[in-house]
């Protein structure tokens, strides 16, 4: 094979490459990424109502501070994706969404909830949020007793509905005296960390309240 031959053939893959990449690579649109919404809002479990928080200091006032804009907790100790659709269209009522942090599945796991209803719930509370208006940030919990391994079906869900994915929002928290009030459960330290760490996702987006 001679050098020019070889040459058109490696030119010819580059081409292939950047092609490809152009048609099946880029990140899915973020859904709603244009959202004229108000509101803030912080949906899900414990890890949204501040359990281990002092007083003001759980991640929705956390996040509200780095933030500059109120975040409405919405959150409930104990619960699964199962009672998130029950309570879904309540907590959303009288509110104009721009951005919804969505927290659940932990204790689905603990509850040995089925994985594959575990993702059909957030599925469905995800369209219902967009629905709605909202951009949705689905939190990712991978790391400790409540992670139950959900890391391909959150991505999965992510891809799938246009969300932004914050992933394993416990990482290098969970295990660790300092940030953890109890052996599942952030303290006001851990908290700060994972509201960093949901602000620079929002950034990277580009993403900025009004």
């Amino acid at each position: 094979m001679s050098q020019r031959t070889l040459s058109l053939i490696l030119a010819g893959l580059a081409v292939l490459a950047v092609l490809f990449w152009f048609l099946f690579g880029r990140a899915t649109p973020i859904t709603n990424i244009d959202s004229t919404g108000t509101d803030i809002i912080a949906f899900g479990d414990s890890l949204i109502e501040g359990v281990g928080a002092t007083e003001g200091m759980a991640l929705p006032d956390q996040l509200s501070q780095k933030l500059g804009h109120p975040v409405i907790n919405a959150g409930v100790a104990g619960e699964t994706t199962r009672d998130g659709l029950v309570r879904i269209d309540e907590a959303l009522e009288g509110t104009h969404p721009r951005i919804i942090f969505l927290s659940l599945g932990g204790n689905d796991f603990l509850k040995k909830i089925p994985r594959d209803e575990t993702k059909r719930n957030l599925g469905r509370l995800i369209e219902k949020m967009q629905a709605q208006g909202a951009i949705v940030v689905l939190l990712g919990v991978r790391s400790g007793i409540i992670g139950g391994g959900f890391d391909d079906e959150f991505e999965a869900l992510a891809e799938q509905h246009g969300t932004l994915y914050v992933e394993d929002i416990l990482s290098g928290i969970f295990g660790d005296s300092r940030s953890m009030s109890d052996p599942v459960h952030p303290n006001d330290r851990g908290y700060d960390i994972i509201a960093d760490r949901i602000v620079e996702t929002l950034s990277d987006h580009d993403i900025r309240v009004r």
